[in-house]
């Protein structure tokens, strides 16, 4: 079931998009304390936050190019910014079409794409920011098809 605005669409519970997405002095954003967000950057102890980054083997634009066609292959994915290491993508529910902000930034001395994924609203998101992760883990190690 989907609910409907005044105007006979469905509603879009997306909230305002983040201010403090993006990379930071070499970091993306901290996950918040609930349990709605996967971060390869949050500390390993924090089982509940933490999901290892993705290996690379190539340049950061062969891996941005990766990403990108990974995202492209989900459905729901739409890339918002795209910028030298760096990719930005909302992925919105089925339902109620609540938005997830993806983002992912390139180390390419370490091999490294550094994830996270957090849901804008609520508090428990029943593991789909880890599900997301690890099936963009997958896609991008070429491991499946989409």
């Amino acid at each position: 079931m989907v609910a409907f605005g005044a105007q006979g669409s469905p509603l879009v519970f997306s909230s305002k998009r983040p201010e403090y997405l993006g990379v930071k002095d070499g970091r993306l954003a901290r996950c918040k304390r609930t349990p709605n967000c996967v971060s390869s950057q949050a500390d390993p102890a924090d089982a509940e936050h933490y999901v290892a980054p993705i290996r690379f083997t190539g340049s950061a634009a062969e891996a941005m190019a990766a990403v990108r066609g990974a995202v492209a292959s989900m459905e729901r994915a739409t890339v918002v910014r795209e910028e030298a290491g760096y990719l930005y993508a909302e992925y919105r529910s089925r339902l109620m079409r609540f938005v997830d902000d993806v983002e992912f930034a390139f180390d390419e001395r370490e091999g490294l794409i550094h994830v996270r994924s957090a849901s804008r609203l609520g508090r428990r998101d029943f593991g789909v920011n880890r599900a997301r992760v690890e099936r963009l883990r997958a896609l991008i190690e070429g491991r499946v098809r989409a």
